[in-house]
């Protein structure tokens, strides 16, 4: 059994270095960013050198930059990908995010490695493997419940970190081929084409159709607000937010909300910490409903509920306006309680189920003035805002400030004063200056320009929280000569500060090897090259099939593994009915196929498990692709 975990981690999305500091400011304790290749979000690269920006920034608050490299790799790839993770580690970035054990099998420098979500960590087995091998951090798959949590906790030493907001694939990550056998485009490659996103018509196994034109595999929007408690109870001790694609406001907003959610509650509980430095001040109040979002769902924490898919739009509808009661030929009004402003944004579903938007030019009231008018809109419709100008307005300015506290302490000495400032991490400082003294002859004036000046921290990383004057009588002394020795101070705590950071270190495995919990791995092991292959081998397993993007499996197969279940939700789960008869007997779990244009896939159904698995064979014309062709980086010189 181990000792609680006493540190808590806010992980937020950076598509950029610019949203990473923008996270930090607002009160992340680390950041994660695709670096120059191999990341699982292949649009969002970085350079080294902005990743650097961004980790000078990070480390100023004692906060950490995890770079993705979550991909597969191709053979070929191998040593590229080692060339970039020695850059990266020069550049000071804290851990590596990885998801093909090739990786562990080469030389690299001694960085951390957190095992990424699409390693697929939802057994207790498998966690503890990952742990073994040497993971500090584990991201947990976003489809456990609090029990399991809790079950993986008790038997591992690692970091568990766990989606607390923003979009869910419907797949177990990792598990879904669909975008590569009809694109060859892989979602292990960073490329998902978000087939799960598209309309669909859904048949059982009959033919007859029981819903059409809807998104059956698009899923709500994570949100874990109120289940922050029970997952720290569980074990959790890093609350990651999704979002690498994601724009600005949404960094902000989102960063924000949990800020304000985990300082309250380590309010409550003493004996946790956060993992960074400083206290955030914000310009505005977080509500997360107001950026992206496809409503929100609590998924399977507190066990399978039946609403939680995005069904009618993979889209931001936003929040419910209120009912068209009157359309005219270039305006229309409508009956609400929240106040619209020139600019919003608003939307409705059309006869079609469309969703449909538009700019609002002015807003008088309950009559609303578009840039140009829907053809569609009717009376009774349902308006939503998916754009609040007036609080978009808010996040597009400077949001938030992150201060480090420091206690300040004036003391007078034979030849002059010497000041004293330490920060919340105990690290201080103590200046001097050699000044002839002179009594105040205005008492209360003299001790207030002296605290006035030693307060003047406004352009630095630092906020005086206390000010203490140890002197034997009261002294005036030259503006001038106090702002000094504040500027000497505070630079010489922030060089200390940098010199004192420590990059956490990397864990060993536990010798001799471990054993992987099967000794037979298929297509679903993701198995791309043969450093991994190795690795696998070194711990236990005999067989061992090439992964789906290696083309290697054309019978039909699960190209999708998802713990959403269209029959659940169709109220026609065979658990829940529960023997109960009806024209058709009892109910089982018959196939059903879902349909969009020329693709079917059959779903099928496995209930020991509680999952569903979407059918399908690769596209031939994916067969002909050739291996992917190495990045050319720079070896770096040992």
């Amino acid at each position: 059994m181990k000792t609680t975990r006493r540190h808590l981690e806010l992980l937020s999305p950076a598509k950029n270095a610019d949203f990473g500091i923008e996270a930090i400011n607002h009160g992340a304790d680390a950041v994660y960013i695709g670096g120059p290749a191999y990341g699982a979000r292949a649009k969002a690269p970085n350079s080294v050198e902005d990743i650097a920006k961004l980790v000078k920034h990070a480390h100023r608050f004692n906060a950490e930059v995890f770079v993705t490299l979550n991909t597969i790799f191709h053979d070929n790839e191998l040593e590229g990908a080692r060339a970039i993770v020695y850059q990266l580690y020069d550049a000071g970035v804290d851990a590596l995010i990885v998801q093909d054990m090739g990786l562990i099998e080469m030389d690299l420098p001694p960085i951390q490695l957190h095992a990424s979500t699409q390693t697929d960590i939802r057994t207790i087995e498998k966690a503890r493997f990952l742990d073994q091998v040497g993971f500090s951090q584990i991201v947990l798959a976003r489809e456990l419940d609090l029990k399991t949590i809790q079950q993986i906790s008790d038997v591992t030493t690692c970091n568990l970190e766990f989606f607390v907001h923003g979009a869910l694939c419907v797949a177990f990550s990792g598990q879904c081929f669909i975008s590569h056998a009809h694109t060859g485009r892989s979602a292990n490659r960073g490329e998902c084409s978000q087939e799960c996103r598209l309309p669909y018509r859904l048949e059982d196994s009959q033919g007859r159709v029981i819903g059409n034109d809807k998104h059956y595999l698009s899923m709500k929007d994570n949100d874990q607000s109120v289940n922050l408690r029970a997952l720290i109870g569980a074990g959790i001790s890093s609350f990651k937010i999704e979002g690498r694609y994601k724009d600005l406001p949404y960094v902000k907003n989102a960063t924000a909300h949990y800020r304000q959610l985990l300082d309250e509650i380590l309010i409550d509980m003493p004996e946790y910490a956060k993992t960074s430095t400083g206290l955030t001040t914000f310009s505005f109040r977080p509500q997360p409903e107001k950026t992206f979002n496809r409503s929100a769902t609590d998924y399977f924490v507190n066990g399978r509920k039946a609403d939680i898919g995005a069904f009618d739009t993979p889209k931001f509808s936003g929040e419910e306006v209120g009912k068209v009661t009157k359309v005219m030929k270039d305006h229309f009004e409508v009956d609400s309680q929240i106040d619209l402003h020139n600019g919003d944004g608003l939307c409705f579903f059309d006869v079609h189920k469309e969703l449909v938007g538009m700019r609002i030019n002015t807003a008088e009231g309950k009559r609303l003035t578009p840039n140009e008018m829907p053809e569609d809109m009717r009376r009774g419709m349902t308006i939503y805002r998916n754009r609040d100008h007036a609080f978009m307005r808010l996040l597009e300015k400077d949001s938030a400030i992150r201060k480090i506290p420091v206690d300040m302490q004036l003391y007078e000495t034979p030849e002059g004063f010497e000041l004293s400032v330490t920060d919340s991490d105990g690290l201080g400082v103590t200046v001097f200056c050699r000044i002839e003294k002179q009594s105040a002859q205005q008492v209360e004036k003299a001790e207030e320009s002296l605290r006035e000046n030693l307060a003047k921290l406004g352009g630095t990383d630092f906020v005086a929280k206390t000010i203490s004057l140890n002197l034997s009588q009261p002294w005036f002394v030259p503006a001038s000569t106090i702002n000094g020795l504040r500027r000497n101070a505070i630079e010489q705590l922030a060089q200390v500060r940098t010199e004192s950071y420590k990059r956490p270190e990397k864990r060993l495995p536990v010798n001799p090897p471990a054993i992987y919990p099967e000794d037979t791995l298929s297509y679903l092991a993701n198995v791309y090259n043969k450093k991994a292959r190795v690795f696998y081998e070194k711990h236990g397993v005999k067989m061992i099939a090439a992964a789906y993007e290696a083309n290697q499996e054309l019978d039909e197969v699960p190209l999708m593994i998802t713990k959403h279940c269209l029959r659940f939700s169709h109220g026609m789960c065979p658990k829940e009915a529960k023997g109960v008869i009806g024209v058709q007997g009892t109910v089982t779990a018959e196939p059903m196929t879902l349909i969009n244009g020329n693709d079917k896939f059959t779903l099928k159904f496995d209930c020991r498990p509680c999952e569903m698995h979407v059918m399908g064979k690769i596209r031939k014309p994916v067969l002909q692709m050739q291996p992917p062709q190495p990045l050319q980086f720079t070896p770096r010189n040992k």
